[in-house]
């Protein structure tokens, strides 16, 4: 009977530790997702676009249909995409009980696969006048981004609320500089910064992700229950 005790107890704690190492390497995705979306981005998609401008033009002309750098970037996209969705399961498997950190887990899934759906609609002119792709990366990622911080902020600890609400500080900042520059370009004049501060805005993003993904990371599973 001790024996079968004892082997039951082995296979329990076998189950376990396969199910805590296969959260750390999703909660690592998110990690990883942040760092391949630079590299994607501003090192290989802007290095095979001639005379494309990191501080004047948008990060949605990489992926544009005109151009030369979308036959490269869309799959990196993807898989950047694909990481976020398993980053948002490894979230919600760290949850516990927690209800707000659940929601986070799944604002994050839907945030890939909204990132999915929108290389099915990319620009296609350089003026930024396309409508869907606009809806899509101009008013529903970046409100979907904000809904994700607050739930994640209200889920963890103080400090990291506090650094939610730094980064939610810089994200309307940047959302308002950003329609200023985009009213410019509409205009028809010059908007000389707007690359830098869809950068900046993005890059909010991509270090909250990444916060997210350490506190998680180092947090005990006795720290994650309500």
């Amino acid at each position: 009977m001790n024996t079968q005790i004892a082997g039951s107890n082995e296979r329990v704690g076998s189950t376990a530790s396969h199910h805590e190492v296969a959260r750390k390497i999703l909660l690592a995705c998110g990690i990883l997702s942040s760092v391949l979306y630079i590299v994607a981005n501003d090192v290989v998609a802007a290095m095979s676009y001639p005379g494309y401008s990191r501080i004047s033009q948008p990060i949605s002309q990489l992926s544009a249909t005109f151009a030369p750098s979308r036959t490269i970037l869309v799959p990196l996209i993807t898989l950047y995409a694909l990481l976020i969705i398993a980053f948002g399961i490894g979230v919600w498997q760290s949850a516990q009980g927690k209800r707000l950190q659940r929601v986070t887990g799944g604002l994050l899934i839907a945030g890939g696969i909204l990132g999915l759906a929108a290389l099915a609609f990319p620009m296609t002119q350089p003026d930024l006048s396309d409508k869907m792709h606009n809806i899509l990366m101009g008013t529903v990622t970046p409100l979907l981004m904000f809904v994700t911080i607050g739930f994640g902020a209200a889920a963890l600890g103080r400090w990291f609320r506090l650094y939610s609400i730094l980064t939610i500080a810089v994200l309307l900042l940047g959302g308002v500089l950003s329609g200023i520059q985009i009213a410019q370009i509409a205009a028809g004049e010059t908007a000389n910064w707007f690359g830098l501060t869809q950068r900046t805005l993005t890059g909010a993003w991509l270090l909250w992700v990444t916060v997210l993904a350490i506190v998680l990371l180092h947090a005990q599973p006795e720290q994650t229950k309500s």
